[in-house]
């Protein structure tokens, strides 16, 4: 079974050697370093390459959401868990919408944290039930139907079905194409119209849609 290597991202050094302690239980887990602000951690996600940060939304510097975003306009190879003791709907939806790949509140860390670093280093989304009603939530007021009110999944194909559900599930473009026995480039045509299709701008809100349709498992 292959090392997950880890970086702790917050600000409170009890709370980051808290989660070390908890994290070293498991065998397969690697913290390979710690950030106490936003500079930082993405200094050293840069730096050493984790496959799994976990990230708290409240530390100096640039915010979480800035941090997910920079990492993320920078293309490193880094699944990221957010764990904060902030849930409210505004935190969540942004969190995702900025690229996060999953989220698990402070006060489950005991029991959520090892599964959702599991399922994101996996290359999964991982949300749990409270953060999955608030993305699907947030589609229901803003749904993508066609003006003819017709639901626009309907227009899909099997195969662009199949590729919307891949890549709910967090596969990248050649994942899915080995998957398909397609090409990658075919496989981003089809991103292409499924987004065009469903009106949407980003993975978060793929995501959202897939669990709408029950394509997902609602803790993925």
């Amino acid at each position: 079974m292959e090392t997950i290597t880890i970086l702790i991202a917050d600000d409170h050094a009890v709370l980051r050697s808290g989660l070390k302690a908890l994290l070293s239980n498991t065998s397969r887990f690697q913290v390979i370093g710690e950030a106490g602000d936003g500079w930082e951690t993405i200094r050293l996600a840069e730096a050493l390459r984790p496959d799994v940060i976990v990230l708290d939304l409240s530390m100096p510097g640039p915010s979480g959401a800035q941090c997910i975003k920079e990492i993320r306009q920078r293309s490193l190879p880094c699944h990221i868990l957010v764990l904060t003791m902030h849930d409210e709907d505004d935190y969540i939806r942004e969190i995702m919408l900025a690229g996060a790949d999953g989220f698990v509140p402070k006060r489950s860390a005991d029991t959520e944290l090892i599964t959702g670093i599991n399922k994101v280093a996996s290359g999964q989304k991982y949300l749990n039930e409270a953060a999955s009603q608030v993305l699907l939530a947030s589609l229901l007021r803003n749904p993508a139907l066609g003006s003819s009110g017709q639901d626009p999944y309907l227009t899909l194909s099997a195969r662009e079905r199949e590729v919307l559900r891949l890549l709910a599930q967090g596969h990248t473009n050649p994942e899915i194409a080995q998957m398909l026995s397609i090409s990658p480039k075919t496989v981003d045509t089809y991103r292409s119209r499924v987004m065009q299709k469903l009106n949407l701008q980003k993975r978060s809100e793929l995501v959202a849609y897939a669990l709408s349709k029950k394509l997902l498992p609602s803790s993925m």
